[in-house]
C-alpha cells in the first residue's frame, strides 16, 4: 500500500475518532453511567469498569486509537488492527438490539442506520490489517 492510499485511509477516520475520545475524557458522571449503560448492550464485561469514571476510560481508548492511526511511525497493520478491534465493539452494540435491523438481521433500519455505518470503520480497518508494506523486490 503506498503512502497515499494510506493516508487516506487512516487521516480521516483517526481525526475523527481522536475528537470523537477527546470529548469523552472528563464526562459527567450521569453521562458517564448512560454511555456505559449503552455500551453494555453490545459488551456486557463493560459493567465491571467504575461507571463515573467509564467516559474517560473510553475516551482515552478511543484517542488511542485515532492517535494510532494518524501517527505516520505506526504500522499499518498495527492501526488496522486496532480500528478493527474497535469498530466490531461498535457493530456488536448495532447488532444486539435487533431494533437496528430489518427481519433478515443483516439491513439497518432507521434505528439502527447510525450504528451500522461503523461498517465503513470496520471495512478500513480490514484493509489497513492486511495491506502489505514496502516495495517487491525487482530480481
Amino acid at each position: 500500500m503506498n503512502f497515499l492510499s494510506s493516508a487516506a485511509l487512516r487521516v480521516i477516520p483517526g481525526a475523527f475518532i481522536l475528537n470523537a475520545g477527546v470529548q469523552k475524557i472528563g464526562m459527567p458522571a450521569e453521562a458517564s453511567e448512560g454511555l456505559q449503560e449503552f455500551a453494555a448492550t453490545g459488551v456486557p464485561a463493560v459493567k465491571e469498569l467504575p461507571k463515573e469514571k467509564f467516559g474517560t476510560i473510553i475516551g482515552w481508548s478511543e484517542a488511542a486509537v485515532g492517535g494510532a492511526l494518524l501517527a505516520p511511525f505506526v504500522p499499518n497493520f498495527v492501526a488496522g488492527g486496532a480500528l478493527t478491534a474497535f469498530s466490531a465493539g461498535l457493530l456488536s452494540l448495532y447488532f444486539a438490539d435487533e431494533e437496528n435491523t430489518e427481519d433478515d438481521g443483516i439491513r439497518p433500519t432507521e434505528k439502527g442506520l447510525d450504528l451500522s455505518k461503523n461498517a465503513w470503520l470496520l471495512a478500513i480497518g480490514l484493509g489497513l490489517l492486511t495491506s502489505v508494506g514496502g516495495k517487491k523486490k525487482r530480481k
